[in-house]
């Protein structure tokens, strides 16, 4: 048997705000609403669902999504103004990442360049 990602997803207090913004934030689009209690979004090469729950997230993100750009300050700077918010940057030889919250503190990266893949052949 073999297992393949279907989606990333996200508990939030407001699945559809928080999908119509991600969708927008990667130039997807909501592509199922399950009444309000979970959406899906794909966009950008990712799936991604969003999962009402009561309580409010505390601490920081076990899991995050890593994304890349071509051109990675002016996306931050789009991010922004949509409603991210920047934490902090970080360099290391070969790579430049930026640390942003989503609308509702979920923790995501914008690389300039994808880390290679490795292949477990």
């Amino acid at each position: 048997m073999a297992l393949r990602i279907k989606h990333v997803t996200v508990d939030c207090a407001d699945p559809p705000k928080l999908a119509a913004w991600w969708a927008q934030a990667l130039g997807g689009s909501i592509t199922a609403d399950f009444g309000g209690s979970y959406t899906l979004v794909a966009g950008g090469g990712l799936a991604m669902g969003f999962q009402k729950v009561p309580q409010e997230r505390a601490g920081k993100n076990s899991v995050h999504v890593d994304l890349a750009a071509s051109d990675r300050v002016e996306e931050i700077e789009r991010l922004v103004r949509l409603g991210a918010t920047e934490i902090a940057e970080h360099t290391v030889p070969g790579l430049a990442w930026t640390v942003l919250r989503d609308p509702e503190g979920n923790e995501f990266c914008v690389s300039d360049t994808a880390p290679a893949e490795s292949s477990t052949g």
